[in-house]
């Protein structure tokens, strides 16, 4: 548990929560920045892709600490929004695809 804590202060304080908003469809995009990789997440599906959530938090009902970042951060107002044209949002779909793999 006290791992999970500092992982969510280390991404909290380190602005690695992002909100990737592209204009003008308002599509958003949310990704959180791990100690090893970014992973996308949906908070209001509570679906993220990192190992955690396929391995304890689908099995056991929680939450991986990812998603809880979004949720703190979001309430701290600490979510980095970077905004994008909705002409930049095929390449960055593919790009995010291709970091996953």
């Amino acid at each position: 548990m006290k791992k999970d804590s500092a992982n969510l202060d280390a991404i909290i304080s380190g602005r690695g929560v992002k909100l990737h908003y592209f204009e003008p469809s308002n599509r958003k995009i949310w990704t959180v920045v791990g100690k090893d990789n970014e992973h996308w997440l949906d908070p209001d599906l509570g679906f993220c892709s990192c190992e955690d959530y396929y391995f304890n938090a689908m099995e056991n009902n929680g939450e991986c600490y990812h998603l809880k970042s979004v949720k703190i951060a979001r309430q701290e107002n600490k979510v980095e929004v970077i905004k994008f044209s909705d002409s930049e949002f095929e390449s960055f779909i593919t790009a995010l695809v291709s970091d996953l793999m």
